[in-house]
């Protein structure tokens, strides 16, 4: 075989272990934490045992840890929502497991329906709610882990502050 290469590869590469990157442990990457996200949303067993349904309030109950990041599952009983809020520092994955939410920003209304997933980086501020008439479930990755949740004054519609003017 001629070739313009000096290297040549004989054999099968696969069997040549120090080549290949291992496996990682953990997500390091935003498409990585949309996967473990998705992989988490299609095992219910893994999930669905641990829900509550508490009517005064969202239940919330952390699923898994890793390095520098959490995972938390949530319960939202209709009517209940989060209020307009950011995440600090954290970006995070917002993925509906079960039922639908809304999420309402300054620019759009969202319907999330269970298979959605929203991706949002640190400052990204949004209200989630429950805006049907069944319960829903969500899972939410934060990275890095959350330790604040700044509320923000709601935001009326154009329409609604000239009517307040009026």
């Amino acid at each position: 075989m001629n070739s313009d290469s000096d290297l040549q590869i004989a054999g099968d590469l696969l069997e040549v272990q120090h080549l290949l990157q291992p496996a990682r442990e953990h997500p390091s990457t935003v498409a990585e934490f949309a996967g473990l996200a998705r992989r988490i949303a299609t095992d219910r067993a893994q999930w669905a045992p641990l829900v509550r349904y508490d009517a005064t309030t969202r239940w919330y109950h952390r699923l898994r840890t890793g390095p520098g990041y959490e995972v938390w599952l949530l319960s939202w009983v209709p009517g209940q929502g989060t209020g307009r809020h950011d995440h600090g520092l954290s970006s995070g994955v917002l993925t509906v497991l079960d039922g639908r939410l809304t999420e309402r920003t300054e620019r759009a209304t969202r319907a999330l329906d269970s298979g959605a997933q929203r991706v949002f980086a640190p400052g990204y501020a949004h209200e989630v709610v429950n805006d049907s008439l069944e319960p829903a479930v969500s899972l939410h990755i934060y990275y890095p882990g959350l330790t604040e949740m700044p509320m923000h004054a709601a935001q009326c519609a154009p329409a609604a502050v000239d009517a307040v003017r009026t």
